[in-house]
């Protein structure tokens, strides 16, 4: 018999989500072996009107695709695949790969040349800005690994995440995205870390549930000139399977003129990619307030509670500085008093301390208000 949590999911993802209404095409990619979820979205997508599409990607056969890949056959690869994406309206990736380091050893060349001519166009540009979408983790031994979780419990903080009450969530961000839209300066301020920029006339963006599952984060852009200073992230990340910790940044007048981790040549590597590489295309501000520690899953620690995370690379369309990339490499500083504390000031004020909201408008943001 299937999980109750699994059909909760599925519903959540078909009806709330990505809201899939009759006649809408839907593609349900799944990245990994997992089967009780997809089946059920499929199922949920029919039972709305909706026409489910599939595709069931591995990430091993991927890697072994890209280690000899062409610019032609890349291009070929893009040209099929973005056609398929322009004839749908909806997308829902589900992704369950059991080696978060599967393509660590692609040559860098290849994984830019895939970022460029496959990611960036049917991913980056037509997906995410021309359907209705949202991307998923899928619990497995491998995720429960990363989170330091037997794989039992790790299930039960998945689906404790995923099934948040999204609607709760989403009118409690009203009056930070409001705040957002109508603030000019901010400033970062942790450990190692002293950053301010403009996102004045940016706008912002709020997020409960309908791009990603788990969710709660708040996002703009600073004006893309704007930032200057140092930032100092204290989560590992994975980029392209390659764990990166440590990482620093230092900016003047929005790019990043210098970078260091613990693989400084890789990190600066990906910097140079391209122009836009080396701004920032998104601030956001995490509070999911059942996610508390980083577990090298993007999905999951990008919404921390009392983090933030400033993005090099591509902009959203709707929160656009213009800046344009190959990359949109989400990274993240935790400024909750158990990774070190620290401060976000609007226009000078402290709206958050040591992860905490502090003026009465964002209380509602508080994990003991959004549980």
């Amino acid at each position: 018999m299937r999980d109750p949590r699994i059909q909760k999911l599925a519903e959540n993802l078909v009806g709330y989500s990505v809201n899939v209404q009759p006649g809408e095409n839907v593609l349900v990619e799944m990245i990994g072996s997992e089967r009780d979820l997809l089946k059920a979205v499929v199922a949920e997508v029919s039972k709305a009107g909706g026409n489910p599409f599939v595709q069931i990607t591995d990430k091993d056969v991927q890697r072994t695709m890209l280690m000899d890949a062409t610019e032609e056959m890349l291009q070929t690869w893009a040209d099929i695949d973005l056609n398929r994406m322009k004839q749908m309206n909806c997308y829902i990736g589900i992704r369950a790969g059991e080696n978060v380091n599967d393509l660590s050893d692609v040559p860098d060349d290849k994984i830019k040349m895939f970022n460029s001519i496959y990611n960036h166009p049917v991913h980056s540009g037509q997906r995410v800005n021309h359907t209705k979408w949202v991307v998923l983790r899928y619990p497995n031994a491998s995720m429960a690994q990363l989170a330091n979780k037997s794989t039992e419990a790790f299930e039960d903080f998945y689906f404790d995440v995923c099934n948040l009450d999204y609607a709760k969530m989403d009118k409690a961000q009203d009056p930070l995205a409001e705040l957002m839209r109508k603030t000019d300066k901010v400033r970062l301020v942790s450990p190692g870390t002293d950053l301010s920029f403009s996102i004045k006339g940016i706008g912002a963006e709020k997020c409960a549930g309908e791009k990603n599952i788990p969710d709660g984060e708040v996002y703009s852009a600073p004006i893309r000139d704007s930032v200057n200073g140092t930032i100092s992230y204290n989560s590992s990340t994975v980029y392209n399977g390659i764990t990166f910790e440590n990482i620093k940044f230092t900016f003047k007048d929005g790019k990043i003129v210098e970078a260091t981790s613990n693989e400084t040549e890789r990190l600066n590597n990906i910097l140079d990619s391209d122009e836009g590489a080396r701004y920032i295309g998104e601030f956001a501000i995490g509070f999911n307030p059942h996610i508390l520690h980083p577990m090298k899953d993007i999905l999951f620690d990008e919404k921390i509670a009392g983090s933030i995370h400033f993005t090099p690379g591509q902009a959203y369309e709707d929160t656009d500085n213009g800046n344009r990339s190959s990359i949109h490499w989400d990274i993240v500083l935790i400024q909750r008093e158990d990774y070190g504390g620290g401060e976000i000031y609007f226009d000078d004020v402290l709206i958050r301390k040591d992860g905490i909201f502090v003026i009465p408008e964002l209380l509602g943001l508080n994990p003991e208000n959004l549980k």
